[in-house]
């Protein structure tokens, strides 16, 4: 895997990312975030969501990992929508901009 994995990402985690994941202890991770502060060389401290067969979020995993032995599924959207950096860009107004009827608006 090229890089560092980036939220949204969805990784297979196995015994090639480290022992304790070989065998039927794989498992596929959807990541949430990635610990910048430094490691062992080529490992990473990754917090994301463990997903079943459906794709649903069964459990919330904290994993310590080689970045060698991981599996990309699917890319975050995001990160191939836009450059790292760069804002997102809504069209259109937002829910509630008109009238005053978004989400703090008092109905008394």
């Amino acid at each position: 895997m090229p890089g560092s994995p980036q939220p949204g990402d969805v990784l297979r985690i196995d015994g090639r990312a480290s022992v304790q994941f070989s065998g039927s202890r794989a498992l596929v991770l959807r990541v949430a975030s990635v610990d910048p502060k430094p490691t062992y060389h080529g490992w990473v401290w990754l917090s994301g969501y463990v997903l079943d067969g459906c794709g649903e979020a069964v459990d919330k995993r904290d994993v310590f990992v080689q970045l060698a032995g991981l599996r990309v599924i699917r890319e975050s959207p995001s990160a191939r929508a836009r450059p790292i950096g760069q804002p997102v860009r809504r069209s259109g107004p937002r829910s509630g901009a008109a009238g005053g009827a978004g989400r703090y608006h008092n109905r008394a």
